[in-house]
């Protein structure tokens, strides 16, 4: 039996792991994440990164943690773009949208063979980006007005980025929440529908699914609410003293997510690869 069947037939978890505030903060390695993926993919445990953001595609993601030393494959990388395309393919499947938002969004929605449509769409959908004008809104109002549908590819507010905090896709769309008297659906973390399709990309039951994250409105939420196990890693926007805002709590509180590795080594009595035998 070589070490990867061994170590997976003792591990039963898999984990859905998000980015920013986790593996990465203001564009640069949070330490010990580099060495956590690795060890993921050393002994063959099941994992999946998890964003909200929609505005980079899945390679674009893979070559910018690239360049922090995290390597990843773009299939082991699923985006709210790519969630949005999954939930509205089966709701439409002829359908289409008008969009405000950028590259990656609209890779997953060109992917499924939707349709970009700015007279009559069936969807008016919101994601990240830095191309937002009122000309854009404009459209967006009318397209409403003749009875698309509003959906955000997430929910929140604002976005981090290299460079500090911007608006994020949950502002936009309350802004034509208000202008139109619409109520937006939003996708993404904490939604079940991402949830569910992350847990059936990375095959674990229900029990054994890891949701690891830096936020208690999205990822600690949408976990408790599917019922995976929940890490709380304080590397991101989450206090250990946020716990008592919260009618949720997670299953483990960590320091980061090298908390993790260290755990697994522990478990299987395995030194990590830099360790020397005494």
């Amino acid at each position: 039996m070589n070490t990867n069947e061994k170590f997976t037939n003792t591990i039963k978890e898999g984990y859905l792991i998000d980015m920013d505030g986790t593996l990465t903060t203001g564009g640069k390695l949070i330490p010990g994440a580099d060495e956590f993926i690795d060890t993921l993919q050393r002994y063959g445990i099941p994992y999946l990164l998890l964003t909200n953001n929609s505005e980079r595609t899945p390679r674009d993601i893979e070559a910018k943690l690239a360049q922090v030393n995290i390597k990843v494959p773009c299939t082991a990388i699923y985006t709210a773009a790519q969630c949005t395309a999954e939930f509205i393919i089966r709701q439409r499947p002829t359908g289409s949208a008008f969009v405000i938002g950028e590259g990656g969004l609209l890779k997953a929605l060109d992917e499924i063979g939707f349709t970009i449509n700015a007279v009559d769409p069936d969807y008016v959908i919101i994601g990240e980006g830095r191309t937002l004008s009122f000309e854009l809104v404009e459209k967006a109002m009318r397209c409403l007005a003749k009875g698309a549908q509003l959906i955000s590819t997430n929910p929140d507010t604002w976005c981090p980025t290299d460079q500090g905090p911007r608006p994020g896709a949950g502002a936009v769309a309350a802004l034509l929440e208000s202008a139109v008297g619409k109520k937006c659906y939003h996708l993404g973390k904490p939604h079940p529908f991402m949830m569910l399709q992350a847990r059936h990309k990375l095959g674990k039951r229900t029990a054994d699914t890891v949701m690891v994250g830096d936020t208690f409105e999205t990822d600690i939420r949408g976990a408790v609410e599917m019922g995976f196990q929940s890490y709380l890693v304080l590397t991101g926007s989450a206090k250990r003293e946020d716990i008592h805002a919260y009618p949720y709590v997670p299953t483990r509180i960590l320091d980061s997510v090298a908390d993790i590795t260290q755990d697994i080594h522990g478990r299987l009595n395995i030194l990590p690869p830099d360790s020397k035998a005494a």
